[in-house]
């Protein structure tokens, strides 16, 4: 194997491996968020596209080139040369069994190149995901909680309401017998009133009464008087 191939084939096991490590399970993808989120990451981040398209580019061409040998000592030039000498037939399959193993390094080489970046990006929005979910039930229990509380408060006005009609109709039942006895009152001192109008009435008239019986009985008494000194006088 040379040595592009052998660095070709360790990129393939390193891909392997990764992938391994990132699909285990109990590795959450907030951790992975967090391992992304290094200092290193950050300072490798303007050369990532670059890097991730040029590997792509790289491995295509090793594919392409595998692809192209693996037509070329699978054709039938080659195989009519390999039964005429058997030495040339053993050299023709060991070229085409290198070429399509360089074939398969290279094809699943870029696949799990494709894979891993996909498998990273969705892992990030996985935690994205996560934290906006936490976020989102953050949010919510604060609405539930306000709304409950909103609702006690509601319940605890509805029950100060409640009691204020209760003690407003009773001051108004109050309100209802005080008024009553009021006007029991004013319709008794009314009719005291009325009474003491009629006893007045009759005072009035039995002092004018006495007033007429008075002048007359004075003017009886004058007469008596004139009666009594006419009689003197006669009698001198």
């Amino acid at each position: 194997m040379t040595l592009q191939w052998t660095a070709v084939a360790l990129f393939l096991y390193g891909e392997i491996a990764v992938n391994l490590i990132l699909c285990i399970p109990f590795i959450s993808a907030q951790r992975w968020r967090l391992v992304f989120s290094w200092r290193i990451w950050n300072w490798l981040s303007p050369y990532q596209n670059k890097g991730f398209f040029t590997m792509i580019m790289v491995l295509i061409v090793l594919f392409l080139d595998a692809l192209r040998e693996v037509q070329k000592y699978s054709g039938p030039e080659p195989m009519q040369d390999a039964k005429v000498n058997p030495n040339v037939y053993d050299h023709v399959h060991m070229k085409l069994f290198r070429a399509q193993r360089n074939l398969y390094i290279s094809g699943f080489s870029l696949f799990l190149w494709l894979i891993m970046r996909r498998v990273v990006t969705l892992l990030n929005q996985v935690a994205v995901t996560l934290e906006d979910n936490a976020g989102l039930l953050t949010q919510m229990g604060s609405a539930v909680k306000a709304a409950r509380q909103h609702q006690e408060d509601n319940l605890k006005l509805k029950r100060a309401l409640l009691d204020d009609e209760k003690s407003m109709s009773a001051k108004n039942e109050q309100l209802k017998l005080e008024a009553e006895k009021l006007a029991g009152q004013l319709k008794a001192a009314e009719e005291a009133v009325r009474k003491s109008h009629t006893e007045v009435e009759a005072m009035k008239r039995q002092t004018k009464g006495l007033a007429q019986e008075y002048d007359r009985l004075l003017s009886e008494h004058h007469q008596l008087q004139n009666l009594q000194s006419d009689q003197d006088k006669k009698a001198q």
